[in-house]
């Protein structure tokens, strides 16, 4: 059975065409998001086919997830984020216990229990402080992509103190730091830190081990060892954690299907 999952996520739409019968993503792809999110996810989807080596007939099901989730008019059935995430993690990691997924719009922490199901979740949709969007801004600040914002973190010898909780002001503060001859590797790895801070307050004390990192902000590596080093464990970054989402629809999407 072929299966897809959209994730339309605040800042990109990911998609995943699923082979659910032997576990195999067939193709994955995103593109950036914009106004017509239904148009967007259609054309990536579409785009995907070929590469899967099928046609929009052959696929029996599929599920939409994330932000813009409802706007996704193809889709047969929409499911959160939350329950997605959470569904991708225990496909490749069933061994894990805690999700993190640093998002856009917001960051969440779930809690698995054994059989993968959600135990629990907190989300921070608040403010930016504590969300990717914070790292795009401070990122377009300084006139740089995320790669190499990711590259100077890992320079940082001393990461600067980022103490404001509001991203508005964490980015006056961050401008103070550099007017006053604070390395910049050392400002970028601070804001990494106080990214990572702001999920740590999300998660409290008693965060279960193994932790799996997913979103595309778990490509950056100086994120990982930031949030390391904050929950006081390891923290692994799930493969391609960009389409997790992605992935754990297509396989609600497979789940679904059998069922009707």
């Amino acid at each position: 059975m072929i299966c897809a999952g959209i994730d339309a996520g605040s800042r990109a739409i990911k998609a995943v065409i699923l082979d659910t019968a032997r576990s195999v993503v067939l193709a994955n792809g995103l593109s950036d998001q914009g106004v017509e999110q239904d148009r967007l996810a259609m054309e990536l989807f579409e785009r995907l086919l070929p590469t899967a080596g099928v046609s929009r007939s052959q696929i029996a099901g599929v599920v939409a997830t994330g932000y813009g989730r409802n706007t996704i008019r193809f889709a047969d059935t929409t499911v959160t984020e939350i329950t997605c995430h959470a569904r991708g993690v225990y496909h490749l990691a069933p061994e894990a216990r805690t999700v993190i997924e640093v998002g856009g719009q917001d960051s969440k922490v779930i809690a698995l229990e054994e059989r993968g199901r959600v135990r629990d979740f907190a989300m921070n949709d608040r403010c930016a402080a504590g969300t990717g969007r914070f790292l795009e801004m401070v990122a377009a600040r300084l006139s740089m992509d995320w790669d190499k914002l990711s590259a100077l973190a890992q320079q940082s010898r001393s990461p600067a103190q980022i103490s404001s909780v509001c991203a508005v002001f964490a980015e006056t503060e961050i401008i103070g730091l550099l007017a006053s001859g604070k390395p910049l590797a050392d400002v970028v790895a601070g804001v990494q830190n106080a990214v990572a801070s702001r999920v740590g307050a999300l998660a409290g004390r008693n965060v279960a081990a193994p932790i799996y990192f997913t979103g595309g902000v778990a490509l950056q590596p100086g994120m990982v060892r930031a949030l390391a080093e904050v929950l006081g464990c390891p923290v692994h970054v799930a493969p391609q954690p960009q389409f997790t989402g992605a992935l754990g629809a297509a396989l609600l999407a497979g789940e679904r299907s059998l069922r009707h």
